[in-house]
């Protein structure tokens, strides 16, 4: 929900700020007070494109900052604001409220802030598109668009369209996959023949090789030691001897061994208690020469003695160099190479045998694809008319009691440069995004009128009107989220405006509704009414926007029926008004209409 707005520099507003509340908000004002700013500014915290234009003459930039609560909306939306929040770092206020802003300099430079971080605009579009809905004075031109009366028809019927909408993705996606394989093996295949070539042949050179992990590292140690043979060996045997004695000449040289077992001995053989007392310590460095002893005579014995394994390492050091050369920087690397090579090289078969494998395996992916199509085309045609005849009703009673909507919905026939056709009951059809279907809305203005597309048969008042019927017929599969109209009743007055009135309160139970209006019958439904101040001093014509008590209504109210805001009967007229609106009210929710 928006609960709060703040305005600089934009248009004729130079300073305003709103608070917004759960319900009917209405804005009201003279003709160029700036009613037009308020909606301009929502446009721009949804990530509109800005325009200098609309920055305040005299003024640097124009700023607007947005406070959004999503506590009540609905589970959807809350979660896709809490993953913008988290991808962009955004934080929330102290109160848990959340914080947008767009700023626009008079150089067209824009900047947007969420949550007191720098994003893109973008962004902007992401966080408000699941909590805001603005309909401007022009935005009715898009319900004119066959995309947006898909969507309008897949949001009516989405507990049946929406789980068959993403079986539909998923299938689509798996077939363009093969049919992408299949066709780039077929345009490529000599090409793809090539590489296959090339890597059978790379991955035989290292077959025949055969490295192991990390088995040139493990080289480079081995022929270090090699290298240095003679002066280990030397430095061993030298180190061996002195513990335990030269083995060639037994008796003329006394090793450390035979000295420490000397003293051993003499020490054992005095009388003197403390002298033998030593004879322990004496037994453990016996015992530590022995173990270094054995290790000195094991690593002595390791070490080769075959003159030519010196060669044989290096040789196998050059091999694994070719490798390394050619395929990866050290041969772990290589063998990651092989293993990608080895996956690359089983999905390149290019045999008439593994086309047709894969043809296959295309054209039943592509059955899937319309089997779910079909059942995707047959809920939205069943939703149609269900659709129509809704909002049919709903235009009965805003001026437009003879008026019917039709919605049809068609196959969308793949054209000549289709990336993707794919043919369902004997017809090529496009296979887009979103299925096979095009949707039309087509109205007819009366009775004996013949249904025409919406561009060719609806004024903009209707298209207003047609707008304001659609939202309220969607309204019930969304909760929470705000609806803002600007002038949604342009054109229309007397009894029309007061079923406008009363049907945007009714949205107002289950959303927050903003509405900019000229008209007295809409505004007298309102829960909060505000008012769009114009102040001319002869210079500069500056605007604000105040909440209005009961008595100001009154007099606003009058101002709006007639220009009679001073007028005892004014008054009266508009009293009325507003009595038989509130009346109207607590009946309808009383009796849940």
């Amino acid at each position: 929900m928006l609960t709060e707005i703040r305005i600089d520099g934009l248009g004729v507003i130079s300073t305003a700020t709103a608070q917004f509340h759960e319900g009917l908000t209405v804005l009201t004002g003279e003709t160029g007070a700036g009613k037009t700013m308020v909606v301009t500014s929502l446009h721009l915290l949804s990530g509109a494109r800005a325009d200098a234009g609309r920055v305040r003459l005299g003024a640097s930039r124009a700023v607007v900052e947005g406070r959004f609560t999503v506590d009540e909306v609905h589970d959807g939306a809350i979660g896709e604001v809490e993953e913008v929040l988290e991808s962009t770092g955004a934080e929330r206020d102290d109160d848990g409220s959340i914080i947008a802003v767009r700023t626009v300099g008079s150089d067209g430079r824009s900047r947007a802030h969420l949550g007191g971080r720098s994003v893109p605009a973008s962004v902007l579009s992401d966080f408000t598109g699941p909590l805001l809905t603005v309909h401007g004075q022009n935005d009715q031109l898009r319900l004119q668009r066959p995309d947006q009366q898909l969507h309008a028809l897949d949001q009516f019927a989405s507990d049946a369209v929406a789980p068959l909408l993403a079986k539909y993705q998923k299938a689509r996606k798996a077939w363009l996959d093969k049919r992408n394989q299949l066709l780039e093996r077929t345009a490529r295949s000599r090409e793809l023949a090539l590489e296959a070539d090339h890597l059978t042949q790379s991955l035989a050179e290292i077959d025949a090789i055969a490295p192991e992990p990390g088995e040139d590292e493990h080289l480079v140690g081995e022929v270090r030691r090699l290298s240095d043979l003679d002066s280990l060996r030397e430095a061993g045997s030298i180190a061996h001897d002195a513990l335990a004695g030269p083995a060639d000449s037994p008796g003329e040289a006394a090793g450390a061994l035979d000295l420490l077992g000397t003293a051993r001995a003499r020490i054992e053989s005095s009388d003197d208690p403390k002298l033998t007392a030593l004879a322990p310590r004496l037994g453990e460095a016996i015992s530590v020469v022995v173990d270094l002893t054995t290790e000195l005579s094991s690593y002595l014995s390791d070490l080769p003695s075959d003159p030519g394994a010196l060669e044989s390492m290096l040789t196998r050091q050059a091999e694994l160099k070719t490798l390394t050369r050619k395929y990866a920087p050290d041969i772990d690397g290589v063998i990651k190479w092989a293993d990608e090579a080895r996956t690359r090289l089983s999905s390149l078969d290019v045999s008439e045998e593994a086309l047709a494998a894969l043809a296959a395996d295309v054209e039943t992916a592509a059955e899937k694809v319309r089997e779910t199509a079909r059942k995707l085309t047959a809920a939205r045609g069943k939703a149609a008319g269900k659709l129509a005849s809704a909002v049919s009703t709903e235009l009965g009673g805003l001026a437009m009691g003879r008026a019917r909507l039709e919605v049809g919905v068609g196959p969308i026939l793949a054209g000549v440069q289709d990336s993707a056709p794919l043919v369902i009951d004997g017809q090529e059809l496009h296979a887009g995004s979103t299925g096979v279907d095009e949707v039309e809305f087509r109205l007819a203005a009366h009775s004996g009128a013949h249904p025409l597309p919406l561009s060719r048969s609806a004024s903009g008042g209707e298209l207003s009107r047609i707008m304001l019927a659609l939202e309220v017929v969607l309204a019930s599969s969304e909760h929470g989220t705000t609806m803002v109209f600007d002038e949604v009743d342009a054109g229309v007055g007397g009894r029309a405006a007061v079923e406008i009135g009363r049907r945007l309160a009714r949205l107002a139970r289950t959303h927050q509704v903003i509405v900019v209006t000229h008209l007295p019958q809409v505004a007298a439904f309102a829960d909060t009414h505000l008012v769009v101040d114009k102040l001319d001093d002869g210079q500069a014509v500056k605007s604000g926007v105040k909440a209005l008590t009961q008595d100001e209504r009154v007099v606003e109210l009058a101002r709006m029926l007639a220009g009679m805001g001073d007028t005892e009967t004014g008054r009266a007229h508009a009293w009325e008004l507003l009595t038989t609106a509130h009346s109207e009210k607590v009946g309808a929710a009383a009796s849940g209409e």
